[in-house]
């Protein structure tokens, strides 16, 4: 789908009324939008079954003005337009791309495919997670040789099309579970340290760190569980060894990153390569695998590193004693410019206490564990 804000012809929209973006405009016979308010018998009397439908629906003219939008539509959209506009274009038209609106306004128009179209668009806010929407135009009266009222249907599958791609992923998360001694807890709490972590960083508006939206929170929330998936593909007496790995072993185990990388290269989100590849790179540059350094490491990667270590210092290992929240602090204050992004410290060291509530609510128990690499 276009990205309006990347195509040159639509640099001036707010400027222009949108009609004339689309080069058509109203006839003087059309009726505002005030003469089909929710509130009109004409659209509101038990003969217009969208009135309490549980779809949400607008109403357009073949002049793309609006003439009715139900309580469901309202619900749908709150947060993300204001409903308020009189024209399809200006309450719609960033979210759908020019080139849908234009395809739009061909159906209703000049009666392509029957004067029905669907389709499929991303609604997006920085303080709301995106939805995902089919979409369905089609004329209100079906019989009409020329309609010129149409009916537009928005049918939400965010979380249809979210759980069947999380959910794909997830067996391979309990693969890697099968192969990596870790408990389960700790995937569960480095995706709600991430989360948090994320969340404060959003409220601090912070514009070196503007890209932490709504989404990206919703995101980083299910995909720093991802982080070590790559062991999958790491060899059973590296993985479970308890001594000193030699130094081949250790080039054997660093590969768990890349691995992950291409095992989530297919996944629709680039963060969860990036978390899988990068989660291990430190911020003076002594990680791995590509010894990045700063900002060269991706944002997401180096919130769950943070998440990563505080949870591996909190948890006993076959070579240590699991430390206390506080000494688990301590350690990662020492670290703060050379292993963790200085900035994202200082947000962790504002909100440590939920990180030691986060690990008291999901601690499975004291339990020695095979060591973490």
């Amino acid at each position: 789908m276009p990205d309006l804000d990347s195509l040159s012809e639509l640099s001036a929209l707010d400027e222009l009324e949108p009609l004339e973006v689309l080069d058509f405009k109203e006839d003087e016979e059309t009726l505002d939008h005030s003469q089909f308010c929710e509130e009109d018998k004409t659209f509101s009397n038990a003969e217009n079954p969208y009135v309490n439908s549980s779809f949400p629906v607008v109403f357009i003219n073949n002049k793309m003005k609006i003439l009715f939008i139900n309580k469901a539509c309202k619900t749908l959209f709150s947060g993300f337009f204001d409903l308020s506009g009189t024209h399809f274009v200006d309450v719609f038209g960033r979210s759908f791309g020019i080139e849908e609106i234009r395809k739009i306004h061909d159906t209703i128009m000049e009666g392509e495919n029957g004067y029905f179209w669907k389709g499929e668009v991303r609604i997006k806010s920085r303080s709301i997670a995106s939805v995902l929407i089919k979409v369905f135009v089609f004329p209100a009266e079906i019989n009409i040789a020329e309609p010129s009222e149409f009916v537009v249907m928005f049918d939400d599958i965010t979380e249809e099309n979210k759980l069947q791609t999380r959910n794909t992923f997830l067996s391979l998360l309990e693969a890697s579970k099968l192969k990596d001694n870790d408990t389960g807890n700790h995937i569960v709490r480095v995706n709600h340290y991430s989360r948090r972590l994320s969340e404060e960083l959003f409220q601090s508006r912070n514009p070196k760190y503007n890209r932490v939206d709504a989404d990206f929170i919703d995101n980083i929330g299910f995909l720093a569980s991802m982080h070590d998936v790559g062991k999958i593909g790491t060899p059973d007496d590296i993985l479970n060894k308890e001594g000193p790995l030699s130094s081949w072993e250790w080039a054997l185990m660093r590969e768990h990153t890349k691995n992950g990388a291409f095992i989530l290269s297919s996944y629709p989100n680039p963060m969860a390569k990036e978390i899988a590849l990068s989660h291990h790179e430190r911020w003076d540059g002594s990680g791995y695998p590509y010894q990045l350094s700063g900002e060269m490491i991706p944002l997401a990667a180096r919130i769950v590193t943070l998440a990563d270590v505080y949870d591996a210092l909190r948890m006993e290992r076959s070579y240590k004693p699991a430390f206390s929240h506080e000494v688990a602090v301590e350690k990662m204050i020492d670290g703060k410019e050379s292993h963790f992004d200085p900035f994202l410290m200082e947000v962790f060291i504002s909100i440590e206490q939920d990180f030691k509530r986060i690990f008291d609510e999901n601690n499975e128990g004291s339990k020695t564990q095979t060591p973490k690499r």
